[in-house]
């Protein structure tokens, strides 16, 4: 088998300096490039074409997320591991869903990383179990859209029409349009009141979110 290429994308240096140290443990693991920005990661990424990246999830320029997503969309062949602070579900989710192919915490033991960047080369989704629960649970409870999906239903939430929602996030009308088409697809509904009805009942939004001005 060959090395498996990677790329730490850590704007902390004690932190990117001792992921580095634990991947040279790995003779099969060599680091090719890294970056301090997510921008500059997402660049290199496609460069270089690494195998794996391990992405710290907040970063200045990009987020992990993003680069996460616009790596895929530009079908780069990297398998995108993210490396965080924060164990929330909802990060691991958006994550996943903007094409992480896995989510650690930043203290998950040595061995244990090394072998999900072996995993993620090879095809898999790696989740540490605690946070594999937990995402299964929030799953669980209904559909899950995307953080700018969830910033255009709260708006919708408050009554906004598609050119004030176009404003406030700074996107085109239609833009905003496109999301809520992939709204209603996700929850199942033909309407703008139909979406707010589904979403208060699921708590999706606050229920006070549409008494908002």
């Amino acid at each position: 088998m060959g090395t498996i290429s990677v790329l730490i994308a850590e704007d902390h240096t004690l932190v990117r300096e001792g992921t580095r140290e634990i991947l040279a443990r790995d003779p099969g693991l060599v680091v090719v490039a890294e970056a301090d920005r997510g921008d500059r990661a997402l660049e290199l990424l496609e460069q270089l074409r690494p195998d794996v990246a391990l992405v710290d999830l907040r970063l200045p320029g990009l987020s992990g997320i993003e680069v996460a997503r616009r790596a895929q969309r530009a079908q780069l062949p990297v398998r995108v591991l993210i490396l965080s602070a924060f164990d929330d579900e909802e990060y691991v989710s958006a994550a996943l869903e903007a094409g992480a192919a896995g989510y650690l915490v930043k203290t998950v033991p040595s061995a244990e990383l090394l072998a999900a960047v072996r995993r993620v080369h090879e095809g898999e989704t790696v989740l540490q179990a605690s946070l594999a629960t937990r995402v299964v649970g929030l799953r669980a409870r209904g559909p899950r859209l995307s953080p700018r999906e969830d910033e255009v239903m709260r708006l919708v939430g408050r009554g906004l029409p598609n050119k004030s929602i176009a404003r406030r996030l700074g996107i085109s009308e239609r833009t905003v349009e496109n999301h809520l088409r992939h709204i209603f697809d996700k929850l199942g509904v033909g309407s703008r009141t139909e979406a707010v009805v589904h979403a208060l009942a699921h708590h999706l939004i606050p229920e006070d979110e549409e008494e908002r001005p």
